[in-house]
């Protein structure tokens, strides 16, 4: 018995333990030639707070809120105790996290209404039958809205996780009970990974896709149209779609393969609920007005700034109450997380640590053959997006460095190094819980396990890089780029 109860104490041990002596390592070892001592202390904090996300000993945003925090009182980042403060809270003012909190209340609304549930009947109604349907159905779902929303948080977030959402209860499966894996977990991953490939297909599909653009003409001379970034990745684009689904059915297979007579009682279900009530149809107008704004006006209006506009006019209308919105502990939990890990990651920034790094990796990578420079620059590039929480971030901060680093290297032109670089930028955000804006509201769901997130992140981004880097350099070299 007493074995038995020592080992969850064990393993709760551990859990602290891991990440204390990861960050005591690097705290302990030599600062770096040409890095300074507060950049070292600070990259030794960042891996005690990665290692913490990873083993779990408490809440994730305890952890990164306990980062942020000593952080700042050691002024690790910024010197004086104002300029801390103001650094520590900055994250709260970041677009993207109060997307994802948005998206939280348009699932709330979604549950609430019963338009969810409609929704997500109708889809099961016709692809119900196997489960790997549903997943192409998710994919292609996301496919069709790809290249017209140029936020993937706004898209994903706002629009198919809440329908996604409602589909797996349908089968009985719910994150705590212990039938999460019967469906759930399968359809809503196929989900997020299908919001990640489909991000790095159009120009039009990634906020920071077009910062691409912009970082391609001013550090590599180098134009590229709407046509030719889909052009250059569509081989890649559409193999990894057609391939995904089916990768996940294998490696994270559910539990319900087949269920003929779903889709039948899906349909008995739609004729009970009747038609559409008020507020379903006030919540649809609403969703349709969110989404054409995040299609067409984006120049105009911040998409979070959208998302918050809905928001409350689901309140106004009586969609939700404000109780509810303020009642909804887990958005605000992920609020508060997502918050200070980018916070955390642009710190990494600030200190220089990401420059040293890179300028230290420059003079081996100009020695290797074009092949094997290919593969080391675009592999540093892509896994380094395990030190941020905003591809945006990514982008703005490395996309310059590295695309000035490539272009000295011979064997390809200017151009096939800044695409070769900048389409990754979608399918990096598969790597973890936080590298990417929306992945913290399927996290939140309770379907897909931290250690699911991590393994499969992992597995998929080599998948996706190998994939991409055996197609992609061929196939832009053929069509002369």
């Amino acid at each position: 018995m007493s074995s038995r109860s020592e080992a969850p104490l064990r393993e709760s041990w551990l859990k602290v333990a891991i990440p204390l002596a990861l960050g005591a390592i690097v705290l302990l070892a030599p600062t770096p030639a040409g890095l300074p001592v507060n950049a070292w202390r600070y990259f030794a904090l960042f891996v005690t707070v990665i290692a913490g996300l990873i083993t779990e000993p408490i809440p994730p945003a305890i952890i990164g809120m306990g980062g942020v925090i000593v952080a700042a009182a050691l002024g690790l980042v910024r010197e004086t105790p104002a300029q801390s403060a103001q650094w520590a809270l900055s994250g709260f003012a970041n677009a993207t996290v109060w997307l994802i909190f948005a998206g939280y209340m348009f699932t709330l609304g979604y549950t609430q209404t019963g338009l969810g549930r409609r929704i997500a009947l109708h889809l099961v109604r016709l692809l119900g039958h196997r489960t790997l349907g549903l997943g192409y159905a998710v994919t292609l779902a996301d496919l069709a809205l790809a290249p017209f929303t140029a936020s993937a948080t706004a898209r994903s977030a706002g629009t198919v996780y809440p329908i996604v959402r409602q589909i797996p209860e349908l089968y009985a499966s719910r994150p705590d009970d212990g039938t999460a894996r019967r469906l759930g977990a399968y359809v809503l991953y196929t989900a997020l990974v299908a919001s990640m490939i489909t991000s790095s297909m159009f120009v039009t599909a990634l906020a920071p896709n077009t910062l691409a653009v912009s970082v391609m003409r001013q550090t590599a001379g180098v134009t590229v149209s709407w046509f030719d970034w889909f052009i250059g990745f569509a081989p890649v684009g559409v193999t990894l779609i057609a391939l995904m689904p089916l990768l996940l059915y294998k490696i994270y297979p559910p539990e319900i393969r087949s269920a003929p007579e779903v889709p039948r009682w899906a349909a008995e279900q739609l004729r009970a609920m009747g038609a559409m009530s008020r507020k379903e149809f006030t919540l649809l107008v609403l969703v349709c007005f969110a989404l054409a704004l995040w299609i067409v006006a984006t120049a105009y209006i911040d998409p979070a700034v959208t998302a918050m506009l809905v928001v409350l006019l689901m309140v106004i209308s009586g969609v939700v109450s404000w109780n509810d919105v303020i009642g909804h502990s887990q958005a605000w939990n992920i609020l508060i997380w997502f918050a200070t890990l980018v916070t955390l990651a642009g710190g990494l920034a600030e200190t220089t640590f990401l420059d040293w790094l890179v300028q230290s990796l420059a003079p081996t990578l100009r020695n290797f053959s074009t092949g094997a420079a290919v593969v080391s620059v675009v592999g540093v590039y892509f896994f380094l997006h395990y030190f941020f929480a905003s591809i945006t971030a990514h982008a703005a901060s490395m996309l310059p460095v590295f695309i000035g680093l490539a272009i000295t290297i011979p064997g390809l032109s200017p151009k096939e190094w800044a695409l070769l670089l900048s389409y990754p930028l979608g399918l990096m955000g598969v790597l973890t819980t936080y590298t990417a804006g929306h992945s913290p509201i399927y996290y939140g769901s309770g379907y897909i396990s931290r250690q699911a997130f991590w393994v499969l992140g992992l597995i998929l981004g080599i998948f996706f890089l190998t994939t991409y880097l055996l197609i992609a350099v061929p196939w832009l070299n053929y069509l002369g780029f």
